[in-house]
């Protein structure tokens, strides 16, 4: 059931491009040319972290462990939170958190998103010269690694966790890795939003996030914005606010982490084989992606994902330059 990362594209050249021989790998030349205008901005490479809550971290545990297949590493606590965070390992450098912090089932059950930097420091002093409110000084944090939190435009925290040699999760690189998994990845992970415009401030103009894709329901409305890290394969997925607020089952659906697999039927008959019912199959999603929709006890959604698609997306092309 274990599934690799997307490797790059390759024999792409700036001219191909151009002539539009590869127009869904045009995010190779805009990648390299954003590296060139913020060559001081630290690497951000990847999702790090996805942290929720819930009113049950044994019933969290039969279905992130029991269902699916992650191995539970270690408790720990963030600034802010009450109670431990159980962590759950989805390989060396990506995690799902959970917290029995959930006092009602209306509340927001996300606490924070998470991406990996290869240099914290210089990158608090980045985005802080850049506007945005950053914590006075970067030290190690509980775990023993570099981080900090900001929050985004729309208010969401978004740490940002360099890991360190000697830390929680260094000294667990290469274990714990369950042969259970559904997935070895995380893809993206997706918050709600309801003005896209300031949120692209932070993470296009500031972080440098690069477009992906953008589409919805139906041809003539966009309500999914992909945005990907500058500097790595997974992406960030705005998902509009348009309507009445939302209640607390929409914000389950909005705030989501997406895993992926090459075996989306395979992954499906194995979360029924360990007892969980699926609200429903498989289906080929508006970006022509097969995905398959899972939900904790509280309706926090955790999708699973084919990467490359199999039919041609609404909306707008595919940017993604790491389909396989």
């Amino acid at each position: 059931m274990l599934t690799q990362q997307p490797g790059s594209c390759r024999g792409t050249s700036a001219v191909a491009i151009f002539r539009g021989a590869c127009p869904r790998r045009i995010l190779l030349l805009l990648t390299f040319l954003a590296a060139a205008a913020a060559a001081d901005r630290p690497a951000i490479v990847g999702i790090a972290n996805f942290v929720v809550k819930t009113d049950n971290i044994d019933e969290a545990r039969k279905f992130y462990t029991g269902v699916l297949g992650y191995a539970e590493l270690f408790s720990h606590q963030r600034p802010g939170v009450s109670a431990d965070i159980v962590v759950f390992k989805v390989n060396d450098r990506q995690y799902i958190e959970v917290t029995q912090v959930l006092a009602k089932a209306s509340d927001d059950k996300l606490i924070q998103i998470g991406f990996e930097t290869r240099d914290a420091r210089k990158l608090r002093d980045y985005i802080e010269e850049r506007g945005v409110a950053a914590p006075a000084k970067v030290g190690r944090d509980g775990d023993g690694n570099l981080s900090f939190v900001v929050k985004d435009p729309e208010g969401h925290n978004v740490e940002f966790v360099e890991y360190l040699k000697g830390s929680k999760h260094s000294r667990n690189f290469e274990k714990s890795l369950s042969a259970n998994r559904i997935s070895d990845h995380i893809i993206h992970v997706g918050v709600h939003v309801k003005d896209s415009a300031a949120q692209d401030k932070f993470y296009r103009n500031v972080l440098g996030f690069r477009p992906q894709w953008k589409g919805g329901p139906q041809d003539d409305r966009i309500d999914w914005i992909s945005l990907m890290t500058p500097d790595g394969n997974n992406w960030i997925e705005y998902m509009m606010w348009r309507d009445a607020p939302p209640d607390a089952k929409q914000l389950g659906v909005w705030h989501h982490v997406c895993v992926g697999t090459l075996d989306i039927q395979g992954v499906y008959k194995t979360v029924q084989e360990r007892g969980y019912k699926p609200p429903r199959e498989p289906r080929i999603g508006r970006d022509g992606r097969w995905l398959l929709q899972l939900y904790d006890k509280n309706d926090t959604r955790v999708e699973v994902m084919v990467r490359k698609p199999v039919e041609r997306p609404c909306c707008s092309e595919n940017l993604d330059p790491y389909i396989p």
